[in-house]
């Protein structure tokens, strides 16, 4: 009984992304893009006009790696002690020195930078910085001045004076240039200057610098320029190029005056801390030398290690003298005897000891004797001579015996005074190690004393000269330099985002639309949810009590000749001895089922054919709206039993082949009126009087009206509205079509703006039938005010 092979032939599930289709459904609202991207531009100009620009400087350094300076350079005088030697200082160490808010906040408070200048503009507020048309001077500046934030204006009076104002824009007082101003937390003196304008009012704020300080905290910016090098590249930004520049070069400055000052301070510790040591050193070392000094006259000795060797030698010495004498006593005891045993014979003279007198005493007796042996031999001993030569040689011997006799006395005593020098050195050797230990511990300690005097002394010289000639940590490659461009706001890029805003508002305005939008919108809509053929869709009608006539061109009667014709291949299967019955239902009411089956009845009537449109919606009549229509009609025919159907059957007016059925009292017992078999039978007896009927039938999710004489339909038309019902109310029209209760159905969507549309046709007839329609309907269109033509109303 059902015909889809025209229409399934042609449908094909298609889930992929149809980007044509997108693009135009954002397309039809192209001048709201127009109108975004317009005013997004205009209001990018506004603020390119009247923003304050950003200016950025850079300045390029040299940090040391391996510091020259501070902690390790300063105690570098220790260094041979092994003292720091772990302390090293990397380029990452002084970034983070430089980029400090210690050392920032100095920079801020040297330049003043707390202290800011603005005068007013038309638009906006303007700071001044070298342009200012008055200097001011702060002197004897409490703790205040640089903790809490202050305000104040100057108003220029004359050549002389000026006029200061508080915040709350009082009078504080007239003063003259030059003249110190007490403002309670600093003093302050006020200098015009001659190259600017004579008249002005500015207003001074006072801030804190800790706040100015975290501000260029943040907008500094400090990176390497490579991995293997010390140099380091410095950046700020500012609204004044002139500030940021000295910003950064007063930023280098402070960090190398502290590690300066750092320097200084640990030389001058250090300088302090060996003049105190030299002090103590000195005394100590004089005691010990007084000791060394004490010691040497209690021992009698200058040097213990020259007095031992002295000593030693004097002990030889003596040791061999005493022998010696020894030996000598020995050969006058042997003498002694010789003289004492042996008379008038020759003494030798080659062992007495070395005395001249006894030497000459015995030469001078063996020449005696010698002399008188000669005479003996030519005369006797009774010899005159001999006599007097014998005499000679008896005092001779008794003198030799006196001078021997003295000698051996003295050798004696000298034999007494050796031994007794011999003695005496032993002794003196014997005491040798115990005053060479004790001179060792004088002698080491004056000898620690006094190389830890000298060190002193040396490292206090090179103190000296490291204080005098110390090297700042940085070395400046590139003083800061502003770019003459602005690096914010970049005017294209400012523009390029105003134009992508500007296509981004409706983009996503129409994109969250559609997302929250659960309404059917479109043919994609249904297709993407049900499986039923689709039979066309009708535009919205400029009145929705239209009913097609012969003259009719609008869009809304194109496209409803457009389902007629699509209407005709479904039931082309149909009998033709009976009427084609086409019945037309909805899921809720007020989705335009009445105004398609008015229409679609007209339409149909118009191609000679005799239509008949009947309401069987009883609950909720409503086809009195497009015809005038007696009150009575089915009720009335389905309650009495003295009447026939075609008593309540009228022509409508102004159509040849149109008659109209109408549905009657509204019955307080409408499915039991369905039920009656009269039902059945009416439908068959006036599918035998016309060529086609139209019937109007209750919504199917409502009430089960329709579905009590759904039987009696050749084919069903689903309505659905547009931007009225749910999308997931579509399921409701699945559950029918795939059950089979509503017998060849199809769905037409009713009331859908033809200018979004972005569907496509079935078969020749639909595709024709939707460019003639839509082209011709254009022509009769009522002409919209603009602003309607713009919000598509």
């Amino acid at each position: 009984m059902q015909n889809h092979t025209t229409f399934n032939n042609q449908e094909v599930e298609d889930d992929s992304i149809n980007i044509a289709e997108i693009a135009q459904q954002y397309l039809y609202h192209w001048k709201w893009f127009v109108f975004s991207v317009f005013v997004c531009v205009i209001i990018a100009f506004l603020n390119l006009r009247y923003s304050t620009p950003i200016y950025k400087a850079t300045s390029t350094v040299l940090v040391k790696d391996d510091r020259k300076g501070g902690l390790q350079s300063e105690l570098s005088a220790f260094s041979d002690l092994g003292l720091m030697g772990g302390v090293k200082s990397n380029v990452d160490n002084e970034i983070e020195i430089i980029k400090s808010r210690t050392n920032i906040q100095k920079a801020v408070e040297s330049l003043g930078f707390n202290v800011s200048y603005f005068t007013e503009g038309a638009v906006k507020t303007n700071e001044l910085y070298k342009n200012k048309p008055v200097e001011l001077s702060f002197l004897e500046t409490q703790p205040e001045f640089f903790s809490e934030s202050n305000s104040f204006q100057i108003k220029s009076k004359s050549a002389t004076q000026y006029e200061l104002l508080a915040s709350d824009q009082t009078s504080i007082g007239m003063y003259s240039y030059g003249a110190i101003v007490d403002l309670g937390y600093t003093k302050m003196i006020a200098l015009p200057i001659e190259s600017q304008k004579s008249e002005y009012l500015i207003t001074v704020v006072i801030n804190k610098s800790l706040s100015v300080a975290q501000r260029y905290q943040g907008v500094l910016e400090i990176a390497t320029v490579g991995k293997n090098t010390a140099v380091v590249e410095l950046s700020a930004t500012d609204p004044i190029p002139q500030k940021a520049e000295d910003f950064l070069n007063e930023i280098i400055k402070t960090y190398n005056r502290d590690a300066i000052e750092d320097k200084n301070y640990i030389s001058k510790s250090t300088e302090k801390f060996i003049e105190g040591r030299l002090e103590i050193i000195s005394k100590e070392l004089g005691d010990v030398e007084k000791n060394a000094e004490g010691f040497k006259e209690s021992n009698q000795i200058t040097d213990v290690a020259a007095n031992a060797s002295l000593y030693l030698q004097n002990s030889v010495v003596f040791e061999r003298e005493l022998i010696n004498v020894e030996t000598q006593l020995s050969v006058l005891g042997s003498m002694m005897d010789f003289l004492k045993t042996s008379k008038d014979k020759l003494i030798p003279s080659n062992i007495i000891p070395d005395d001249r007198s006894a030497t000459e005493l015995i030469a001078e007796h063996n020449k005696a004797i010698l002399e008188r042996e000669r005479i003996l031999k030519n005369g006797t001993e009774k010899n005159s001579v001999v006599i007097n030569l014998s005499a000679r040689i008896d005092d001779l011997r008794a003198t030799i015996i006196q001078s021997l006799s003295r000698l051996t006395a003295a050798m004696r005593i000298k034999k007494a005074d050796l031994e007794r020098q011999v003695n005496s050195v032993a002794g003196k050797i014997s005491q040798i190690p115990g005053q060479e230990r004790q001179f060792r511990i004088i002698d080491r300690q004056q000898k620690i004393k006094e190389t830890l005097y000298l060190y002193l002394l040396q490292k206090r010289e090179e103190t000296a000269l490291s204080l005098a000639a110390t090297e700042s940590n940085a070395k400046v490659i590139d003083t800061a330099l502003a770019l003459n461009t602005p690096i914010s706001p970049v005017r294209n890029i400012i523009l390029l985002g105003a134009i992508m805003i500007g296509l981004l508002i409706p983009f996503g305005i129409i994109y969250l639309k559609g997302l929250l939008d659960t309404k059917v919108k479109s043919r994609r809509d249904i297709e993407s949810k049900v499986s039923l053929p689709f039979l066309g869709d009708i535009p919205r009608s400029e009145t929705n009590s239209e009913v097609i006539n012969s003259s009719s061109r609008s869009s809304s009667a194109e496209a409803v000749r457009i389902v007629r014709t699509n209407l005709e291949f479904m039931l082309s299967q149909v009998d033709p001895a009976k009427a084609k019955t086409v019945f037309i239902t909805s899921t809720l009411p007020k989705e335009g089922k009445t105004f398609i089956a008015a229409n679609l009845a007209s339409t149909i009537s118009l191609s000679d054919k005799k239509v008949l449109l009947v309401g069987l919606d009883i609950r909720n009549p409503k086809l009195d709206n497009y015809f005038e229509l007696p009150k009575e009609g089915i009720t009335n025919f389905l309650t009495q039993t003295d009447r026939s159907i075609e008593d309540y059957i009228v022509k409508v007016d102004g159509y040849q082949n149109l008659y109209a059925l109408p549905p009657g009292v509204i019955p307080p017992n409408p499915v039991e009126l369905l039920l009656n078999p009269k039902v059945e039978q009416m439908f068959d007896k006036l599918k035998t009087q016309f060529d086609y009927i139209v019937v109007d039938t209750a919504p199917v999710s409502v009430v089960t009206d329709t579905l009590l004489i759904a039987k009696n339909a050749d084919a069903f038309i689903y309505v659905v509205r547009a931007n009225y019902l749910e999308k997931g109310l579509l399921k409701v029209l699945e559950s029918f079509y795939k059950e089979g209760k509503l017998p060849n159905m199809s769905v037409l969507l009713n009331d859908s703006d033809w200018n979004k549309s972005y569907g496509y046709g079935y078969g020749y007839g639909y595709g024709y039938g939707y460019g003639y329609g839509y082209g011709y309907g254009q022509e009769v269109e009522v002409k919209k005010s603009w602003w309607k033509k713009l919000l598509r109303k």
